[in-house]
């Protein structure tokens, strides 16, 4: 494992799509930004603030995942999540992550990560 310290982090854009809402994922009736897909784009951003810091034959997995989504997110909205590493302790690595859209806050939350020997997925 790399030197992964606190404060190292990355954010990813998306444009909400229909694809995207609670009536694809099935997590709600209405066509707006699903939260299980905020949560794949705070995890999105995780992995892209680890890019280049684990070892060859290393990467890492969610375990587990708070979030709070506090504004609703139409479609053709652009938002962007942002994870920053929090602390490290041996291969866990939590992060905490925001993701905004014109500024605001749509949801926040705490994610962590573990870093394992890709081939166990093999």
């Amino acid at each position: 494992m790399g030197d992964i310290t606190a404060g190292r982090d990355a954010s990813v854009r998306l444009v909400v799509g229909e694809a995207d809402t609670a009536i694809a994922f099935g997590s709600g009736d209405v066509p707006v930004l699903a939260t299980p897909r905020i949560l794949a784009l705070a995890e999105e951003a995780a992995v892209a603030a680890l890019a280049g810091q684990l070892a060859p034959g290393e990467t890492s997995v969610g375990v587990s995942a708070e979030i709070r989504h506090l504004l609703p997110s139409p479609i053709g909205a652009t938002v962007e999540a942002n994870s920053a590493v929090v602390s490290v302790d041996g291969r866990s690595i939590a992060f905490s992550f925001t993701v905004r859209m014109d500024g605001e806050i749509v949801a926040e939350g705490a994610h962590r990560r573990v870093v394992v020997a890709r081939e166990r997925f093999g």
